[in-house]
């Protein structure tokens, strides 16, 4: 288990609908904006944003879209449960969660399931073949499957399949809330939502006051909220035009702001012994700690995480914990809003 922070989070600021629910444009969501070597905290909207970047910083942006990744299934005996789909692997594989339905207590469903099959709607079916393992530790709710399905894949997907949610989103909304304004391809179980709060309107204002943005893709996996194990492996790419912004950015002492943890782990997984980032395709099993430290990246901009969530390692990395103490206790003494939908954190030195 990874060192992390823990505390108590009131479920009254736990985001539970899109901020559109709540009368606000998806860019005026709270901002808190911390640095770490004075431990200096301020307060504003994120569309105030052009006026915290400078000219010439470069934002590493995500620009995997999200799945519908939640379906509906039943296993033998007819009970009713949801799979989550994770992660595709090779050969027609899928990594997938279990879990019990939402309008219970929608814990993972960690019964064994090697060897069984779950029926889905349309005379669907997923096979379930083992556990998996993450370097060579078991995670209990996560399973190597393949899915057998009447039409392909992604319209399956949109017909019978919803976004991935959890207990604190009571109600179901549709895709287009789970998706950031520059997604470019499907393939996340659950949103990159640090990058949820940019609007159109808001990009451009940063374009023209000379910010730079690099996009990557890095295909997120399902963050079970109950476990926190360290993330597993993922598929991200970091083009070559993205990696030489970075690369200029650094040589010329400019900042480097990594939009989410995705974006983080897909540059720091390139990075080599000088500090330059490379273009690069494939897996990454990266896990950024203290220990570890940060190479490429000089700033993050984040949501809010849960108590003992493993994200909070890598944030230590670039800012230690003694300061997102500090942050957290001032976040909630604030009032700000955690998950997907809920405020965000900029960290810079």
């Amino acid at each position: 288990m990874l060192a992390t922070i823990d505390f108590e989070l009131p479920a009254m600021l736990e985001a539970g609908e899109p901020p559109e629910a709540r009368g606000l444009e998806r860019d005026q969501v709270r901002l808190m904006v911390s640095h770490s070597r004075s431990n200096q905290i301020e307060h504003y909207r994120f569309d105030q944003l052009p006026t915290i970047l400078q000219a010439g910083d470069v934002l590493a942006i995500n620009t995997s879209g999200t799945l519908n990744a939640a379906i509906p299934a039943t296993d033998a005996a007819g009970e009713r449960l949801i799979v989550h789909l994770s992660t595709q692997l090779l050969a027609e594989l899928w990594l997938i969660e279990v879990r019990q339905p939402y309008a219970t207590s929608s814990q993972p469903y960690r019964a064994t399931l090697a060897g069984s099959s779950l029926d889905l709607k349309s005379g669907g079916q997923i096979d379930i073949h083992r556990g998996y393992a993450n370097n060579d530790e078991t995670i209990s709710r996560l399973w190597i499957a393949s899915l057998r399905l009447p039409q392909p894949l992604p319209h399956y997907l949109a017909e019978h399949a919803k976004p991935i949610h959890y207990q604190y989103v009571a109600n179901d909304w549709p895709n287009s809330y789970y998706q950031t304004v520059y997604a470019t391809e499907l393939g996340s179980a659950e949103m990159p939502s640090a990058g949820r709060a940019f609007s159109e309107r808001l990009l451009t204002r940063l374009v023209a006051q000379g910010i730079q943005i690099a996009p990557l893709l890095l295909h997120t996996g399902v963050a079970s909220l109950e476990d926190h194990e360290p993330p597993y492996a993922e598929w991200y790419s970091l083009p070559a035009t993205s990696a030489d912004l970075i690369n200029r950015a650094r040589a010329d002492r400019r900042r480097v702001i990594a939009v989410g943890t995705t974006s983080v782990r897909a540059i720091e997984s390139t990075v080599d012994q000088r500090g330059l980032v490379h273009p690069q395709t494939g897996w990454t099993e990266l896990v950024i700690t203290p220990e570890r430290g940060l190479h490429a990246v000089d700033g993050i901009l984040t949501g809010l995480h849960e108590p003992k969530a493993t994200h909070l390692a890598m944030l230590a990395a670039l800012a230690g914990y003694h300061h997102l103490e500090l942050c957290y206790r001032e976040a909630l003494d604030q009032h700000y809003l955690w998950h997907e939908f809920g405020d965000l954190h900029l960290i810079l030195p």
